[in-house]
């Protein structure tokens, strides 16, 4: 059977662990050569080891496949441009990155730190368009390329505790866009990954009350391997005409999302004041709302 990323060359980002370790894992198998990128850090980012990454390096060499550890962290400019130098010193070329890397710091709004804002978001938001940023020059030189990036429900739809993790997963789909619609001429593809599964940083969430231990045992069934296999068909020549796209992979169910588009519009030809739009605007547009769902409400029925 012919392998689907036979030669190309993938950086894939907090791969030591988790969602990464899985997709690196299949990147070589389908006869990728592949970047494993981990700093190493706990779940809240805090500490290094170049344990995790030389782990999973040393797994794909014992299955016959080709790769090299990088131990960089993506929060900062230059070191995640020498991710992307790792790649092109040691395989000659670049053909496809996965920005997975990611930290929780969960808390209620009220109580959120400054710095657990910033953290995340520079982990997730800006590691993802440092990354992206120093390969965009590779890809538009050889007029190749395919980014994939992660995004949430906790941003896509909603959920307690995470407006750092939600805005900087939402801000990722607003790159990915960015990214497909500036480079789609130079033949380079954007998409994201909206992934359910049980990893480290899931396993951050509380299990207090009975309907959240019930929801962890039911992610706990969603192993990330499930998340690998799509990344994979992304990175690879047979998707060349998907871009731009969000999708989730939640067990052995793929989904695509929606992207926002207006619903419901009122006009008035005199134009409005806020009196007007208390007794005829917003009534009208009232019954198109938005219910403060989180993703636990979308997603009631059990992994299958």
């Amino acid at each position: 059977m012919t392998k689907s990323l036979q030669d190309k060359v993938i950086i894939v980002t907090g791969a030591g662990r988790g969602i990464g370790r899985e997709i690196a894992l299949l990147c070589a198998a389908e006869g990728a050569k592949v970047v494993v990128n981990d700093p190493g850090v706990a779940a809240d980012g805090a500490g290094t080891s170049a344990a995790p990454a030389e782990e999973v390096v040393e797994e794909i060499k014992k299955r016959g496949g080709t790769a090299v550890a990088n131990f960089e962290s993506v929060a900062e400019a230059i070191p995640a441009s020498k991710i992307v130098k790792t790649a092109t010193d040691h395989f000659g070329r670049l053909d496809g990155v996965v920005n997975n890397a990611g930290i929780l710091r969960d808390m209620i709004f009220h109580k959120m730190s400054v710095e657990a804002f910033e953290a995340v978001i520079k982990v997730h938001l800006m590691g993802s368009f440092y990354v992206s940023h120093a390969a965009a020059r590779i890809f538009r030189e050889q007029e190749s390329g395919s980014f994939v990036h992660f995004t949430s429900t906790s941003g896509l739809i909603g959920n307690f505790g995470q407006a750092n993790y939600a805005a900087a997963k939402l801000g990722i789909v607003g790159l990915s866009k960015s990214i497909a619609l500036d480079m789609g001429r130079f033949n380079v593809r954007s998409n994201c990954v909206s992934p359910f599964a049980w990893t480290r940083m899931i396993g951050t969430i509380p299990t207090e009350t009975d309907a959240e231990k019930a929801r962890v045992e039911k992610i706990k069934q969603m192993g990330p391997e499930k998340i690998a296999p799509l990344c994979g068909y992304l990175l690879g020549d047979s998707a060349k005409d998907v871009t731009g796209q969000i999708f989730g992979v939640r067990m052995n169910e793929i989904f695509l999302f929606s992207q926002n588009r207006p619903i419901r519009s009122v006009q008035r030809s005199e134009g409005w004041t806020p009196q007007s739009i208390a007794e005829h605007g917003m009534p009208a547009l009232k019954g198109s709302f938005y219910k403060l769902d989180r993703s636990a409400d979308i997603f009631t029925w059990d992994p299958v």
